[in-house]
Formats: structure tokens, C-alpha cells, sequence
């Protein structure tokens, strides 16, 4: 069953965030948002529990109970077929995201997927070409990386060995303890939230408002820099096209438009943007970058854009990149420390916002 983790969800760090990639990938319709509710909802009744939405979320909020990528990550890496199926060892190939499969392919060498049961498989019209635009995106990458790596696409039908199972008394006793009682209770109750055709929304706890605060590297980028540090540098950094990365970017930001209002390195979910105790200026990560959008949604004036190259430097040699300085000033109001690019400012913008509050009461159009 897909659970989501409400705090780690971006659109909960910021209602002007636009991030649907979940609703967009469903292939049944099952996930949506609904008016007043910045994170989406889940139908459960019509999930088919393929985990393409885990996969691409970009700060993984959305996982499936009983398939975590991280841990398919190390148990692909022991087994010593190459093959990945919807029949061996995965809910669906469009569970496993870009990095994850660039991590195991440079350190596996060969990938094979299974695609012999996708075109008679129900959730064909979104997944399948999930499948080949991931395929085709980590294979451009690792050729960009000069890495020997192959992910080839072919029609296995992989069949598991039927194995078969023995139960005893004595094993019945062993599993009725106080954990499975537990177990079997949560499966109850997500059987009956699965038979329900209504949208299980979700709300913010006080767990998921901590969260909120906190700045966290989801686990695929921890084991894709893991994999990383694994192979060799290429001969040259080679510089591609950014469109064709989907997981991360290089920002770009205009001095002059930019009005030091902190927002976007405030709601970065993993610190990639980020600045000093004095707000002094704003820096950027790339590699720490999950590609959310969330800094160019809550930014008003347009100043942060997408830089239209990577370099793939960033990969191997994470550099951090100073994308503006501020000058720290005290208001001539209040007497408050704060940061501007506009060096004919002197009130902080609490003051500025209430002098102009009070120009229109008075009916005054210009400064006096």
C-alpha cells in the first residue's frame, strides 16, 4: 500500500509550489488534490500499488509499505542476475528512479529490463513510457560520465520457480505474537481503506510541521553519490543539456530583480540553496538539488531560472556557487539588521511595508 509522509511532501513546504508529478504518473487516476489541501490525496481502492509515484517524487514523500527503493538498491547489488522485473524483484520498473538506476548501473555494469509483460499489463499507458524516458535518460548520462554501463530494454518474461510452503502448529504459535497482532491490524486497516472508493486525504501533524523546518538528502541521492565515489572521473567534465536531466539542475539568478526576500533558500527541502547567519548573500548547491521547482514557485519577482546546461563536474567534484551577495544594513526605523541588493534602501521591509500602508491612508502617491 503507497503511503505518503506528509512533511516531506514540497508542496507542504510552500502553497505556491506546483509539483504533480505524482498525480501526473498515476496511471489509475488514484492520486489528486483536493481545494483547501496542499498535499495530495490518495484513493486506495484504485491503486494498483506500482510505486512509479515513489519514484519520481522528488524528496521521496510517497513509498510503498512493502518495497523501498533503497533497499532494492543493496539487494540488486548481491544478487548476481542483472535483471530487473515486475516478475523477480520490483512492483513495476517505473518504481525504480533515474539515480537509482545510474547507481546500480555503474556499479553493476549491465541493467536488463524486463519488458515482456508490459503491453498486456494494465497500467501500460503511463508506466511503459515512464520506463523507456528513465531507461533513455540514465543512459545519456552515463554515456555523458564516459561510464561503460549498458541498460538494455528485451522481452524476458521472466517466470519465478514456484516454490512451496509448509505451515506447522509450531509456526503458528511463533507468528501469534504481540508484533504480528500489531501487523495484521494495520493490514486490516488498510484492506478496509482499499475496499473504500473515497480519497484518504492527508493533513499536517505536528510531526510533519517538524519536518517541515528541517533540511533533509533524500536516500537516492545519498546512494547515488555513494556510487559515484565508486567509478572512475571521465577525461574531460562534459557540459549537456540540461533539459534532459530530471532530477537535478544548475539555477541561475538575476541580481538586479531579486529582492533578498529569503524565500527560496528558506523553503529548499535539502539545503541546496542556502546563506549565512547575516542573510548576507545565497548559495547554491547543485548536487544537492532535487529538481522540486519549490524556489522558483515562491519567487515573485522571476530572479531564479534553470540554467539550460549541467555539467556533469558536479557529479564527481560538488562545488558550492555564490549566486548573489547582499549588503547587511540597520533600518533607519527600527534600528534591525537586515540584507538588500538596493543600495539606496534604508528601512527594512517590515517598515517599508508599513510606510506604505500609511502613504496610501494619507492618500500620499510618492515618498516624503
Amino acid at each position: 500500500m503507497i503511503n505518503l509522509n506528509a512533511g516531506l511532501c514540497v508542496r507542504s513546504k510552500s502553497v505556491e509550489s506546483e509539483c504533480n508529478n505524482c498525480e501526473v504518473i498515476c496511471p489509475t487516476d488514484a492520486i489528486s488534490f483536493v481545494e483547501q489541501n496542499p498535499v495530495p490525496a490518495i484513493n486506495h481502492s484504485t491503486c494498483v500499488e506500482c510505486g512509479a509515484c515513489g519514484a519520481v517524487c522528488p524528496n521521496e514523500a510517497l513509498a510503498l509499505d512493502d518495497f523501498k527503493s533503497h533497499e532494492f538498491f543493496f539487494d540488486f547489488l548481491e544478487d548476481k542476475d542483472n535483471l530487473i522485473s515486475c516478475r523477480k524483484n520490483v512492483p513495476c520498473i517505473a518504481a525504480i528512479n533515474v539515480e537509482n538506476l545510474i547507481s546500480i548501473a555503474v556499479l553493476k555494469k549491465d541493467l536488463v529490463f524486463d519488458m515482456g509483460y508490459c503491453d498486456e499489463c494494465e497500467i501500460v499507458n503511463t508506466c511503459k513510457e515512464k520506463i523507456i524516458a528513465n531507461a533513455e535518460e540514465a543512459s545519456y548520462l552515463l554515456e555523458a560520465m564516459e561510464n561503460e554501463a549498458v541498460i538494455t530494454l528485451k522481452n524476458v518474461k521472466y517466470e519465478p520457480k514456484e516454490e512451496k510452503s509448509e505451515s506447522n502448529r509450531r509456526d503458528f504459535f511463533r507468528l501469534a505474537n504481540l508484533k504480528t497482532v500489531g501487523h495484521a491490524h494495520k493490514k486490516f486497516e488498510d484492506e478496509i481503506k482499499k475496499a473504500t472508493d473515497e480519497l484518504t486525504e492527508h493533513t499536517l501533524a505536528k510531526t510533519d510541521i517538524e519536518l517541515l523546518r528541517q533540511k533533509n538528502i533524500p536516500a537516492k541521492r545519498k546512494l547515488f553519490y555513494t556510487a559515484i565515489k565508486r567509478v572512475e572521473k571521465p577525461s574531460q567534465f562534459h557540459v549537456i543539456d540540461a533539459s534532459e536531466v530530471t532530477f537535478t539542475s544548475s539555477k541561475l539568478l538575476d541580481i538586479d530583480s531579486c529582492s533578498a526576500c529569503q524565500m527560496c533558500y528558506r523553503v529548499c527541502p535539502t539545503g541546496a540553496l542556502s546563506s549565512d547567519l547575516k542573510n548576507s548573500k545565497i548559495d547554491f548547491d547543485p548536487f544537492l538539488c532535487i529538481k522540486c521547482n519549490i524556489c522558483h514557485d515562491v519567487c515573485e519577482p522571476n530572479a531564479i531560472t534553470t540554467s539550460p546546461s549541467y555539467n556533469i563536474k558536479e557529479f564527481f567534484e560538488p562545488s558550492v556557487i555564490n549566486l548573489i551577495t547582499f549588503d547587511v544594513k540597520r533600518c533607519n526605523e527600527c534600528n534591525v539588521v537586515f540584507s538588500t541588493n538596493d543600495p539606496n534602501v534604508k528601512l527594512c521591509y517590515r517598515c517599508k511595508a508599513e510606510e506604505e500602508e500609511a502613504r496610501e491612508l494619507w492618500g500620499i502617491d510618492e515618498e516624503y
